[in-house]
């Protein structure tokens, strides 16, 4: 209990109890899951869910395809998977488009990105990746300076574009003969943003849409645009998009979720495992130093100062909210903290991390933590993709506006209420998210106090 109030979470009995379950509409006929971005990412999400549908792989890394839930005592061994618990979208029901200004079919894009491999997963399923063809993009190289692209849209005004996107949106539902939609942003970082007085309310918002405003960045058009539509928006990079006070209005008035920012992939995650441990012990942190190679078209994009400046402000701020070093000075009130990535083409998608980790512990005595993650980018990003699109389509039908912070799990910096800290730490944002399916279904609450089981 005192953790909790020391946090601000005040807690009540009736918190740990069951409810009636929350209203869900049925997930009755097509998904369409529109990307904003056919690179790395999304051509390895859409080749791993069809050759998964087809039996030709495992959807691994999904907790909506493969994690379970515990439900009620220990004692109970009610254990499901959490597609056979709550009402999911059936990855068979999934369509798929998508936007990128460059014109490359996603069998094309694949190939280009060389994530999965040509002849096992990428061949037999050629036809299926040929049809989906990117739409024209909105893309201005002001926010993304290291890439280019054909395949880009053209409009007087910001505005004028928002409205093709629109369109866009209600001709893929239509075409595709879609039930429902959601948006993710698997695209490029850009430029690093700040508030301004364009961001603050929609009359600004929509004005500087009109003026041109340098403050709207092309990812907002997108956010603003799915919101208009009704579509639920998830923002997989670190962009500000919809975490702005006038599209957090607007998603909570049209009762369309949102969340972000920024798949929580690779070194991030570690950090959120690895730093709430050295918390639990009492374990100093004198240093954290971070550095990264990549070889992919983030790497390239990151490569530009002010990309990476929007990059590092989102795996900073990780370190001080999990260890909180106002409540634990001692311990963590000097820590220097750096990040690194550096663009180094060989690699491709395969991503090296190293973490240097300084700590130190009785009387002050110094240890050292090395870590070296070679890890596969968009192999851990494509599963956070498809859980994404399915959970914020279970958001949506059962009614929940605004924004998602039970899916922080999924994001190195969780967009959250203003009046409050993000919560990073990643086994916090697992209970979180369990116990939101729990609450929608009417189970108990997961508190794992497990007194009961010792008590007479």
């Amino acid at each position: 209990m005192s953790l909790a109030r020391q946090r601000g979470v005040i807690l009540e009995p009736k918190d740990f109890v069951a409810t009636e379950p929350r209203p869900i509409k049925p997930a009755t006929g097509k998904l369409g899951v529109l990307l904003v971005g056919l690179g790395a990412v999304s051509t390895t999400f859409i080749a791993g869910v069809e050759n998964a549908r087809r039996g030709y792989g495992k959807p691994i890394g999904s907790l909506t395809q493969m994690g379970t839930i515990r439900l009620g005592k220990r004692t109970e061994n009610r254990s499901p998977l959490i597609k056979d618990f709550v009402p999911l979208a059936s990855m068979d029901d999934l369509v798929f488009g998508a936007w990128d200004p460059i014109p490359d079919n996603a069998y094309e894009s694949a190939l280009t990105a060389g994530v999965l491999d040509k002849h096992e997963h990428l061949i037999p399923i050629k036809d299926f990746l040929e049809s989906i063809k990117p739409m024209p993009a909105v893309f201005d190289q002001y926010y993304v300076k290291r890439l280019e692209g054909t395949n880009v849209k053209q409009g007087k005004t910001k505005y004028e574009l928002a409205e093709q996107i629109r369109k866009d949106i209600r001709d893929f539902k239509a075409k595709n003969n879609c039930d429902r939609l959601v948006m993710v942003w698997a695209a490029s970082t850009e430029i690093f943003l700040e508030e301004s007085a364009a961001h603050m309310n929609l009359e600004a918002f929509e004005a500087a849409m009109e003026a041109n405003d340098k403050t709207i960045a092309p990812s907002m058009l997108y956010g603003y645009a799915a919101l208009m539509e009704d579509v639920p928006f998830a923002n997989g990079a670190p962009n500000l998009t919809v975490d702005i006070p006038a599209l957090v209005k607007l998603a909570h008035d049209r009762g369309v979720p949102i969340g972000g920012k920024d798949f929580k992939t690779g070194q991030t995650l570690l950090k959120t495992v690895i730093s709430p441990m050295l918390k639990a012990r009492m374990l100093g942190v004198a240093g954290w130093y971070s550095t990264n190679i990549l070889g992919n078209r983030d790497g390239e994009v990151l490569d530009d100062p002010e990309s990476f400046k929007t990059k590092e402000e989102s795996k900073l701020g990780v370190l001080e909210h999990i260890l909180q070093p106002d409540l634990y000075p001692d311990l963590y009130g000097d820590i220097y903290h750096k990040v690194r990535i550096n663009y180094y083409p060989p690699r491709g998608d395969n991503k090296e991390g190293w973490d240097n980790i300084d700590i130190f512990g009785w009387m002050g005595y110094p240890m050292q933590i090395k870590v070296d993650f070679l890890c596969r980018d968009s192999i851990l990003a494509a599963p956070l993709v498809l859980d994404l699109a399915i959970f914020f389509d279970l958001a949506a039908r059962a009614g929940m506006k605004g924004i998602q912070e039970w899916l922080s799990f999924y994001f190195k910096s969780p967009q959250h209420a203003p009046n409050l800290y993000p919560e990073h730490d990643l086994f916090i944002q697992q209970t979180k998210l369990k116990n939101t399916l729990r609450y929608m279904m009417g189970e108990e609450q997961i508190t794992h106090l497990g007194i009961e089981y010792y008590e007479d």
